[in-house]
């Protein structure tokens, strides 16, 4: 069973309290199908990932223009007119003074999504956000190993409160192989379009509310480029049980398609 790393109604409560400066911590009755946080992280620093987005029900995202914001598929319901989406982008601090915020206009959710597998969309934005820098998505599966840099406002242990300051960490690639045996997820994972990232011991990973948000890493000229997009996993930061990402760079030219149509 695919353990989501949203839990929309809970995490969006929760996100909602953070904001208003109150950490709640996900109820048990949803423990099965753990949201996504960063767990054995440290506080990002301002500025450090401008392209952050915490979306209002619940999830991550990244900027990926001055009016889109991708995300993960499971984070929203249909592609669609949304206005019922906010974006909160440019502060580490949900709380912060500086904080931008923009209502959305339209959700696009991969037409292929059916609960496994093309797990990404965008979050149109009502006006575009100027002044923070964007993410650009790997085209080629160049960068699609080594270290890379999770980051999010989700809970910091499993089944723990939603955060209101960015927490970052990094996690290694593991391979398509490694897995899908039957040590971790055995054949659960779709190797063309998902990629492994984690520590066989734990102790590191995404969780509850990171879900949609990037896995990103340096490209050959020290710029960010995005690998990943927080989709799943078994619990959070379990050993033996990394976290399992949207493949970016298999979904790049629908994800640059879609984005052409949707005016970004």
């Amino acid at each position: 069973m695919r353990r989501w790393r949203t839990l929309l109604a809970t995490v969006a409560a929760a996100f909602t309290a953070a904001t208003m400066g109150v950490l709640v911590a996900p109820t048990s009755a949803v423990a099965d199908d753990v949201t996504p946080y960063v767990v054995g992280g440290t506080r990002a620093t301002l500025g450090e990932f401008p392209f952050m987005v915490r979306l209002s029900m619940g999830c991550g995202g990244a900027l990926y223009s001055s009016t889109l914001v991708l995300t993960a598929a499971h984070c929203v319901s249909r592609t669609g007119a949304n206005t019922s989406i906010t974006a909160t982008l440019g502060a580490i601090d949900l709380q912060s003074s500086t904080r931008v915020t923009r209502k959305s206009n339209y959700v696009y959710r991969a037409p292929g999504y059916t609960g496994a597998g093309d797990d990404w969309a965008f979050i149109r934005l009502a006006s575009p956000v100027t002044g923070i820098a964007t993410l650009p998505i790997a085209t080629s599966t160049a960068y699609d190993s080594g270290t890379f840099t999770i980051a999010g406002w989700g809970a910091a242990s499993e089944s723990g409160a939603q955060q209101r300051y960015l927490l970052k960490a990094t996690v290694p690639f593991v391979s398509d192989t490694t897995c899908n045996s039957s040590a971790m997820y055995g054949g659960e994972v779709i190797a063309a379009e998902e990629i492994c990232a984690g520590y066989t011991a734990g102790g590191v990973d995404t969780c509850q509310g990171d879900s949609g948000g990037p896995m990103f890493r340096r490209d050959a000229a020290n710029a960010w480029i995005q690998v990943g997009i927080v989709s799943w996993g078994d619990g959070c930061a379990r050993p033996n049980k990394p976290g399992v990402y949207t493949q970016v760079s298999y979904f790049s030219s629908a994800i640059r398609s879609a984005a052409t149509s949707l005016g970004g």
